[in-house]
């Protein structure tokens, strides 16, 4: 089961989810869980992992990119990662994997890389072992994300390889929730009046 994400002096969220509370308010991100892949004064940036796309698969995607797709492949699903920068593709996958053009490596054993090379892998089937296709991605500019911890939009919680790449989506959210011992029925949007 992950671990719960402490903040310390020097807090770095590189690798850890973040859990849209249900008091969220922005409905891009309701019931989101979002692997963070980088953190920093300058900002922070992450993927979410349960929002699949009704309308882009991944054989679009190649076929756009003029790429011949494996049946596997073709049957990918493609994610929307986050508001911004919709139409760029980044693919969140196992460490299995490094682009000899650029691999973002991420703590706890994740790599992304949104290089058209690991696209021509995944459509030999060549690729990592695990991997998500995402457009977009979930951006946040200085002191953005704290501040929205601090009013309780979102819970932080360890990442693992099992809930990033092999829970169900719709079940991606109830599963990190219970990971930190949290029932998700017992949340609520609102506060309750005695």
């Amino acid at each position: 089961m992950g671990e719960p994400v402490h903040e310390t002096d020097t807090l770095d969220l590189t690798g850890a989810l973040l859990i849209a509370m249900p008091s969220m308010g922005d409905p891009r991100f309701e019931r989101s869980v979002i692997l963070m892949c980088a953190y920093s004064e300058k900002g922070a940036m992450g993927l979410i992992l349960n929002k699949p796309s009704s309308d882009v698969r991944m054989s679009d995607v190649l076929d756009q990119l003029e790429i011949a797709p494996s049946e596997d492949a073709a049957r990918m699903p493609v994610y929307f990662g986050g508001p911004v920068e919709t139409g760029r593709g980044f693919v969140l996958h196992s460490d299995d994997y490094e682009s000899s053009l650029h691999t973002l490596r991420v703590q706890g054993g994740f790599g992304m890389t949104a290089t058209l090379d690991i696209l021509e892998e995944i459509a030999r089937d060549r690729g990592p072992d695990h991997a998500l296709m995402m457009l977009g991605y979930a951006g946040w500019g200085p002191g953005q994300l704290e501040s929205e911890i601090a009013r309780n939009g979102w819970l932080t919680a360890g990442a693992t390889q099992r809930l990033v790449f092999d829970v169900a989506a719709e079940d991606k959210w109830s599963e990190a929730l219970l990971s930190l011992g949290i029932d998700p029925l017992g949340l609520s949007s609102s506060a309750g009046r005695a």
